[in-house]
């Protein structure tokens, strides 16, 4: 009898993930096939009844697994992979797919826990969240502390220590890739808040599947099939209570706008939002490449913009391409919004000879001889 069929998904998807990984990782080890020693009657040992060699790392209970046999660990040195686990069910989910997929690809599988500080006992939960993976048999494991600021709200303060602490961790292990447990229902969210945003294109191309080092395997996977497999596999997991706090904008739409949608536009809705994203990032990555061209032919020898040539480009591609110069001068990318970008673009589309435009970052948009030049101010 096989895995459950949320189980065998989210492993599929791991697997396709990790392949990919370890293929720009050059490493070609296969995990061997622990064979069934045979009695002195010739009779096959049962597999449940076969000891662990020496060094053989049990991936939770191997009763619990198909095979019936315990997995296999990576050598030592093999290239190394970090899961971002909560305790949640989806980075639980995740983390368990990838300690039994990984060493039959010739990676190591390790994970890093977060503790955020923002509620009381949260050092205790993170410890015990990395102990249970340790048991499960990710190696390395850690849990950070990291000190939440106040720049940006607190979700987007929250999730800039998370990602720097992340990008801590995988530069100190030497790990190629950090797995993080996003799922559809993650993107359908990210989408929604994007249009209420009033975002562009690809603000609603939602998350990338691969972005940097990492990867969010389960993008094509709902919420609920992360339960179940953790169901499945007897796996415990903690429900973070600020994922039901109304003070949290992503908390509401989880909560209050997407059920809304389904209950009144019908099913499907979380999977039609996601299908949205892809559209939409299709869409982006084309705009973006016929920016980054459109940019290069219409750059002076002193780095700045022609406004003229910039006037010939679609909108879409000039806005890209202003974003782009801004960026290099130093707008933080958090900061910079559409409409911040309509106002740039008027020193191209409506010049009435405008004064200098003030960006984020102690940036300045100037219309100056026909060019357009960002610059920090007091450079």
């Amino acid at each position: 009898m096989g895995p459950h069929p949320a189980v065998a998904a989210i492993r599929l998807a791991v697997r396709r993930t990790l392949t990919d990984l370890a293929a720009e990782a050059g490493s070609t080890f296969t995990a061997p096939v622990r064979e069934p020693r045979e009695r002195t009657g010739g009779a096959p040992l049962a597999a449940a009844a076969l000891p662990a060699a020496v060094g053989t790392t049990l991936i939770g209970n191997a009763h619990r697994h198909p095979s019936g046999l315990p997995r296999t660990p990576a050598a030592p040195g093999s290239p190394l992979v970090l899961v971002a686990v909560s305790g949640g069910a989806d980075s639980m989910a995740l983390a368990i797919a990838a300690a039994f997929e990984a060493p039959k690809i010739g990676l190591r599988v390790g994970a890093v826990t977060v503790d955020h500080g923002l509620q009381p006992g949260s050092a205790d939960r993170a410890a015990q969240v990395a102990g249970r993976l340790g048991e499960l048999g990710l190696d390395p494991v850690e849990a950070v502390a990291v000190r939440v600021g106040r720049e940006g709200g607190p979700e987007a303060a929250a999730r800039d220590a998370r990602y720097a602490a992340l990008d801590e961790a995988a530069e100190r292990h030497g790990a190629v890739a950090v797995l993080l447990g996003h799922t559809r229902d993650d993107q359908a969210e990210t989408v929604l808040l994007g249009l209420a945003r009033g975002s562009g294109s690809r603000s609603l191309a939602g998350m990338p599947a691969q972005k940097g080092r990492y990867r969010r395997p389960l993008l094509e996977l709902d919420r609920a099939a992360t339960r179940q497999a953790c169901s499945a596999q007897a796996i415990p997991v903690w429900d973070d209570p600020h994922n039901c706090d109304p003070a949290y904008t992503r908390s509401r739409v989880r909560h209050e706008v997407l059920p809304v949608l389904e209950k009144h536009l019908g099913g499907g809705v979380v999977e039609a939002l996601a299908r949205t994203a892809r559209l939409f990032r299709d869409d982006a990555d084309a705009l973006d490449q016929w920016a980054a061209l459109a940019e290069r032919d219409i750059r002076t020898g002193e780095g700045a913009l022609d406004a003229d040539k910039l006037a010939e480009l679609p909108p879409a591609v000039r806005r890209r391409v202003l974003r782009r110069a801004a960026l290099r001068a130093g707008c933080p990318a958090g900061d910079l919004f559409a409409r911040h970008l309509e106002t740039i673009d008027l020193l191209v589309t409506g010049w009435r000879g405008q004064g200098p435009l003030h960006l984020p970052g102690g940036v300045e948009a100037t219309r100056r001889c026909g060019t357009l030049v960002f610059r920090r101010q007091g450079d």
